[in-house]
């Protein structure tokens, strides 16, 4: 295994997300799991939005993954994506594993049968390049989206915050 085999593996292994740019639109933060020497995504209705990436089997995708205590860029990689056959060996292998990782699903005991149904799952496999990191920041507006919070933050909060320190 190469200097760069291991980076990348041992950085998006211990990253809980992965910033996965495809062919189309903007770099999409997804959570992810590393099995048998790729990231794993599963995407579609319910869970993350890898059809606004444009990701096709036999396509490529560049992946960012960053620093897990500090956040920051450690490495950028260009992948392979590959769509796992639903209920295949490999499907299911790595099915196993997303299960494992995904949290507050509504359907927990049902996933599966919805996964294999609804959303695709894509392996991204490092071609053995690394991008270089731009010198810049790289920011750009968020992406729309429908969260909202419900109020604005009480007035009072960042004084129950300071009360809530001093007594420990």
């Amino acid at each position: 295994m190469t200097m760069t085999q291991a980076l990348i593996e041992e950085a998006t292994k211990k990253s809980g997300l992965i910033w996965v740019q495809g062919p189309a639109g903007p770099s999409r933060a997804l959570w992810h799991v590393w099995h048998e020497g790729g990231a794993h995504i599963v995407g579609g209705p319910g869970e993350q939005p890898v059809e606004a990436l444009g990701l096709v089997d036999g396509g490529t995708a560049t992946v960012t993954v960053r620093s897990k205590d500090k956040g920051g860029r450690l490495v950028t990689w260009t992948a392979d994506v590959s769509e796992l056959p639903a209920r295949g060996e490999a499907w299911t292998a790595a099915v196993a594993e997303l299960k494992a990782k995904r949290l507050n699903a509504p359907d927990a005991e049902r996933l599966e049968d919805r996964w294999a149904r609804d959303c695709r799952v894509l392996r991204l496999s490092p071609s053995g390049t690394t991008v270089e990191l731009p010198s810049d920041s790289l920011t750009a507006a968020p992406l729309p989206t429908s969260a909202t919070t419900r109020h604005p933050m009480p007035a009072a909060l960042p004084k129950l915050l300071r009360r809530g320190r001093k007594g420990r």
